[in-house]
């Protein structure tokens, strides 16, 4: 499978569908997440699924487990590759969730935002640091039998050792010498992929481009020359 998930960060469906048709035939996937989906709604996420390309609902859905059960039921006819729910709801949360989804779409629970570092969590009250952090929401994501989680390529490789059969969706990626923008946890496409991340998100390295299908193109070249033991 291509791991080249391309973020789609923008309310405009008119926006959306150019960056789609641009990075169709180099991207596995496209990721569609609140600004989108706040603007377009269900509907245009049928709209872009016309492209084909699988699809990634980050929504981050965080509620009770009721609300969060019928939330997703509610999203199931989409068919979403890879929904998104955020793992501190709880093992009961998780379960629901994982319980109402199509058997098609992979839960994958969100750990710890990759815009944020150690002084956020100290913030929060939270004595860990964002790799223990997300150790701790990985075993509970595990426990309650969901897909995998969402998590930065900093903990990615020891996310994969802990839980070998996981899925791990790592946003945050930043080709060497780009912009990081408001991430602070980045890694590399390449070191992602080979520390064990099963999705690479990839936005504004690729939308931003002046030529999105050669960013994305050029990517997908660099991740398909890497020999087969790096992967870890």
């Amino acid at each position: 499978m291509n791991p080249i998930f391309v973020a789609i960060d923008t309310p405009d469906l008119g926006r959306a569908s150019e960056l789609c048709e641009a990075v169709r035939r180099y991207a596995g996937g496209i990721k569609l997440g609140l600004e989108f989906f706040s603007a377009q709604g269900p509907d245009g996420v049928r709209r872009l699924a016309e492209f084909g390309l699988p699809i990634f609902l980050d929504l981050k859905l965080h509620d009770i487990p009721n609300t969060v059960g019928k939330a997703v039921e509610a999203l199931a006819p989409l068919e979403p590759a890879i929904l998104t729910v955020h793992a501190a709801g709880g093992h009961e949360m998780l379960l629901a969730a994982k319980r109402t989804a199509p058997p098609s779409t992979k839960i994958v629970a969100v750990t710890m935002l990759t815009s944020l570092d150690k002084s956020d969590l100290v913030d929060l009250g939270i004595d860990r640091s964002p790799t223990e952090q997300v150790a701790r929401f990985a075993r509970v994501a595990r426990d309650a039998g969901v897909d995998g989680i969402v998590c930065s390529g900093a903990e990615v490789a020891g996310a994969h050792s802990a839980w070998p059969e996981g899925f791990f969706v790592v946003p945050g990626i930043r080709p060497s010498g780009a912009d990081v923008g408001d991430q602070r946890r980045v890694v590399t496409p390449e070191q992602a992929f080979a520390d064990g991340a099963s999705v690479l998100v990839i936005g504004r390295p690729i939308t931003g481009a002046a030529d999105p299908a050669r960013a994305a193109m050029d990517i997908a070249a660099t991740l398909s020359q890497m020999p087969a033991q790096a992967r870890n």
